[in-house]
């Protein structure tokens, strides 16, 4: 279990590198769509704040009560919300409260007891284990930056940090 825990971490812990190397692009690079009709690296970037507080204050604290989940926000509404505010937003300012509230994360992700990691939940009509929520999280992150990894590619943008988590 220690095992699971340990990637589980790296993989939040590469995603803070992974977004403070996005500072080294354009403004313009930054807000432009990835492809037509599809979000800018600013939008997607922004859409993962909202999600990352609501699962610092709406599932983590329930993970080990006896009360029930509260009900998920509605999706379209927070993501047309964090696109607004990404699009409307300094890109310092977006990759900064990114990394506070992924940091913020990764500190109650790391206080979660190892041994707890294969308790069940129920949420909705699923029964998940704590690591397989965290893990499908971590797929959905995954999809997004490896949209922004062929974005840069084809746009030959190279960003000299290190930010191998897009190849994961």
């Amino acid at each position: 279990m220690e095992k699971i825990k340990k990637e589980i971490l790296k993989h939040y812990n590469d995603s803070i590198s992974f977004v403070e190397s996005l500072n080294e692009l354009t403004d313009n690079q930054w807000r432009l769509c990835i492809q037509d009709g599809k979000w800018s690296v600013a939008e997607i970037i922004g859409h993962f704040i909202p999600w990352d507080d609501f699962v610092l204050k709406r599932r983590i604290p329930y993970f080990f009560s006896d009360e029930d989940f509260p009900k998920g926000p509605n999706v379209n509404q927070m993501n047309d919300k964090s696109s607004f505010k990404a699009r409307n937003q300094k890109k310092e300012a977006t990759i900064k409260d990114f990394v506070n509230t992924r940091r913020n994360l990764l500190l109650e992700l790391n206080n979660i007891p190892t041994n707890r990691w294969e308790d069940e939940m129920v949420l909705g009509n699923s029964r998940l284990k704590i690591n397989q929520y965290f893990k499908g999280l971590i797929e959905h992150d995954l999809h997004h930056f490896r949209e922004i990894d062929h974005f840069l590619n084809q746009k030959g943008i190279k960003l000299k940090a290190n930010s191998h988590i897009r190849h994961n």
